[in-house]
């Protein structure tokens, strides 16, 4: 995969995905679209895709989306 800036959008969503897990130094979950997403609104229901890479655990990253969860969820987001 290339670095140059401005390179990124010449990849899809999941070349750019499958490049992320295959990083040794990348330790974490990524929440996708599994349609992808065309543009930041939607309408109905979106089904999404969790992704964890070698690095994780399961109970890692089972702990890691509640964290996710209790800082989205926070009453100073009103949810």
């Amino acid at each position: 995969m290339r670095k140059q800036p401005g390179e990124l959008e010449l990849f899809s969503t999941e070349e750019l995905i499958d490049e992320l897990m295959r990083r040794t130094t990348f330790q974490g979950v990524i929440v996708h679209a599994r349609d992808g997403a065309k543009s930041r609104h939607w309408s109905g229901e979106r089904v999404f895709r969790v992704r964890i890479n070698q690095n994780l655990g399961t109970e890692e990253a089972s702990r890691l989306l509640d964290v996710v969860s209790q800082h989205i969820g926070g009453p100073e987001r009103g949810w």
